[in-house]
């Protein structure tokens, strides 16, 4: 009996060969779709359409090209050749765009780690701002002063983030001075008044208003207080001002520095007439 599975195709590879190759080709295939499909809906609500199009390729044809490879030696191809040359190659183009390949990678774990997300009021390396927009690359920041800044991904995955807006309540504090003439309690009560009528005011955690030092020209009233994270801004600057107009209308003096000099001596002054 003719064995077809044993028939040589050309040099060395059988029809065994060939369909080995390409039943492992159908599985890689099936393989890639399956995780590709999975890597869509684990991304779908964190990264934008385009870029995540841009990950599912290259974890797609990734997987295609690693089943190649392990199947060529089947095929009777012989890569070592061209595998030296490759990696030659790679060593020379890897020094070249090092920088691109850390700010790909770090982009990638920025988008699956979602430290921050569009919209989100941050800071990194000094640069304070709104995010713009997060691509596989790097992160574009609107500053406060409405200056757009591109930061490079391998930056924003190595330093250090503060989002301001992650969580949902931020704390607000002031130092009040007070003339040492004045009632301190009833300076507080007025604080706490204040702090009471003012809806965006969290009563949890509780609000804080206490003594926190005597200084050279005034009794100084710490003012703590959290507000939501959306509102933090605007709420600050209100009560702040609020507070101001409640102690000078209830008579309590926030004074400005002053010095008081003694004299060891008696000065004479001399009239001129």
């Amino acid at each position: 009996m003719l064995d077809v599975l044993g028939y040589e195709v050309y040099e060395g590879v059988t029809v065994r060969d060939a369909l080995t190759v390409v039943v492992v080709m159908a599985v890689a295939v099936f393989i890639a779709k399956v995780v590709t499909m999975n890597v869509r809906r684990a991304l779908a609500d964190k990264v934008r359409r385009d870029q995540l199009e841009i990950v599912a390729k290259v974890v797609y044809y990734g997987i295609i090209v690693i089943a190649f490879l392990g199947v060529t030696p089947l095929l009777g191809l012989n890569l070592s050749g061209l595998l030296v040359a490759g990696g030659i190659a790679g060593i020379v183009i890897g020094f070249a765009s090092q920088s691109i390949v850390s700010n790909f990678v770090s982009g990638l774990f920025l988008l699956w780690e979602r430290p921050i997300k569009i919209g989100d009021a941050i800071q990194v390396e000094g640069i304070s701002g709104i995010v713009e927009d997060i691509h596989v690359m790097s992160t574009v920041v609107r500053t406060f002063d409405g200056l757009y800044v591109r930061i490079p991904n391998e930056k924003m995955f190595t330093s250090n983030i503060i989002n301001y807006v992650t969580n949902v309540a931020r704390r607000i504090e002031y130092v009040i001075g007070i003339s040492y003439d004045d009632d301190a309690n009833k300076a507080i009560e007025i604080i706490k008044g204040v702090l009471e009528s003012e809806p965006f005011a969290l009563k949890e955690p509780n609000p804080d208003v206490f003594v926190d030092s005597l200084g050279d020209s005034s009794v100084n009233v710490v003012v703590r207080f959290w507000a939501p994270a959306s509102e933090w801004y605007n709420v600050k600057k209100r009560v702040l001002w609020r507070i101001k107009v409640e102690l000078e209308k209830n008579g309590i003096t926030i004074p400005f520095p002053q010095r008081v000099v003694w004299f060891a001596n008696e000065v004479k002054v001399k009239s001129s007439s």
